[in-house]
């Protein structure tokens, strides 16, 4: 382009910015366009299934909660976390999550490999005053988790709006989700969502 076209298009601004557009919208597709081709071939690990009710209504209150303000879901490929966590972080264990719970923030520890670490009674306490576990703990505590039921309701809508986008729940999983968590409290629901983190993980870093 010459000079001259140049200044012309630097002081003609809806020239200037039709041509911004233009140059984002072809870079945004020279990224966007090849992770979606790449999405649709991930598939789940061999184990790896949609959350059940209790866990779906866990991760929901874990979301809620904000949790993932202070706790990312994501071992990196470098050994000092491999050895730390257990094998790195990969793909086909986040096919069910939206949102998934990838990302950097580490307040407090990754909980991607934290499925069975600890006892359910060890995660009652920890959840509800965490210091009674782990004195040097910042973590605030969630007593309130205990007094509220999960609605069954609400978690039977949320798996027909994941079956909508391709998750493979089935009629009797949706039919029977209510009564799966029946009598359960939301802090049932996080211990069981916890407790299932990196279960289908690789072994070994």
């Amino acid at each position: 382009m010459s000079t001259n076209a140049h200044e012309k298009v630097e002081k003609n601004v809806g020239l200037m910015a039709m041509l911004i557009a233009v140059a984002v919208s072809f870079g945004g597709l020279a990224e966007i366009v090849p992770l979606m081709n790449q999405a649709e071939a991930i598939k789940p690990l061999p184990g790896v299934k949609p959350y059940p009710a209790l866990q779906l209504a866990g991760r929901d209150v874990y979301i809620r909660e904000g949790c993932y303000n202070c706790h990312s879901q994501m071992v990196r490929t470098l050994r000092f976390e491999t050895e730390r966590y257990g094998h790195y972080s990969l793909a086909g264990e986040s096919v069910y999550d939206h949102p998934f719970q990838w990302g950097s923030k580490r307040t407090g520890p990754d909980l991607a490999r934290v499925g069975g670490r600890y006892s359910d009674d060890w995660h009652r306490v920890h959840l509800n005053q965490p210091r009674d576990v782990v004195p040097e703990s910042n973590m605030p505590g969630f007593p309130w988790l205990a007094q509220n039921d999960v609605d069954g309701e609400t978690i039977t809508t949320h798996m027909k709006a994941l079956r909508a986008i391709g998750d493979p729940y089935t009629d009797a999983d949706i039919a029977g989700a209510a009564k799966a968590v029946e009598g359960k409290t939301e802090l049932d629901a996080v211990i069981a969502y916890l407790q299932d983190l990196g279960r289908h993980a690789p072994r070994g870093g």
